[in-house]
């Protein structure tokens, strides 16, 4: 049974894989409207990943990371070595069309939010396009409410009390009406289209102009229309690649719209930084997340 709004109980919870941060974790999937914007709520108490240094690929969408255990949270350049901060324990990262580094810390108690593609945009406060590829401390963008709520879940006995301050805090923060613009869902909608040829179809199905579709799709979802595509159409050949890893690279690009193979190819080193094949050599342990291990950090193969 979908949970209800505002109402967090044990039977909404459930294991699953997070796309940002730490490990399998407990997942909130808050029911109807906040459900249309947020994919999970996820909470992870425990050991890091064993490598130094993550990269997080792109999935399109923005998350919300809170450590509360420790004010403070750890992002990385593309070179996996300079710090992105000082950063505090509560931060907004923004969709990117590129990679994240992340570092995990000693044991510790993280959580955080997932939105959907297109969903954080009412609780912000700024247009989603103004943090595309940042983090960004909740602060600067909620006042001092953002260190108070990190606080209070800090404090929080239970992940099921944390979900639901989440939840409420979302609920009242929400910009109303909680809906996207029709053009945006349209144009959400007919980029998971695989037969999707050009953006100009888009365009075509939503009745805006170029001009008109990357303003209103930059303001909601974090990222043109056409660097969403780009990074949408990744992650469907990436989950092939990983469910079929004897599938052919000229297979995989065909089904998925590429030029070629090559095209392929170059795009995929562009979001994980190495090869489909080295890819598969490595040793992930959830979705969305590349090791990186060895006395040259900078080197994924190392």
């Amino acid at each position: 049974m979908a949970a209800k709004w505002g109402a967090v109980t044990w039977s909404t919870l459930r294991r699953c894989e997070t796309t940002l941060l730490l490990m399998p974790s407990l997942m909130y999937r808050p029911g109807a409207p906040l459900g249309a914007f947020v994919d999970c709520f996820w909470h992870y108490d425990g050991d890091p990943a064993p490598a130094a240094r993550e990269r997080a690929l792109p999935s399109g969408s923005l998350d919300l990371v809170i450590n509360l255990d420790a004010d403070c949270l750890e992002f990385f350049a593309v070179d996996a070595v300079t710090p992105l901060g000082p950063l505090p324990g509560i931060v907004l990262s923004g969709a990117a069309a590129g990679f994240v580094t992340i570092g995990p810390r000693p044991r510790t108690t993280v959580m955080g939010v997932h939105f959907k593609p297109g969903g954080a945009f009412p609780f912000l406060g700024v247009p989603a396009g103004d943090l595309e590829g940042v983090q960004v401390p909740l602060e600067a963008l909620w006042g001092p409410s953002a260190r108070e709520l990190r606080e209070r879940l800090a404090e929080a006995a239970t992940p099921t009390q944390r979900f639901a301050m989440l939840d409420a805090c979302l609920r009242e923060r929400a910009r109303r009406p909680l809906e996207r613009h029709p053009a945006v869902a349209e144009a959400l909608r007919a980029f998971e289209d695989p037969w999707l040829e050009s953006v100009a179809q888009v365009n075509a199905r939503t009745g805006l102009s170029p001009r008109q579709l990357i303003a209103r799709f930059r303001d909601q979802v974090g990222l043109a229309p056409k660097s969403y595509w780009r990074v949408r159409r990744f992650q469907a050949a990436l989950r092939h690649l990983e469910s079929a890893r004897d599938a052919r690279g000229a297979a995989i690009a065909a089904e998925h719209g590429y030029f070629d193979q090559a095209h392929y190819n170059r795009d995929f080193r562009a979001f994980t930084g190495m090869s489909p094949r080295e890819y598969l050599a490595r040793e992930y342990a959830r979705p969305n997340h590349v090791p990186l291990r060895g006395k040259n950090i900078q080197d994924p193969t190392a």
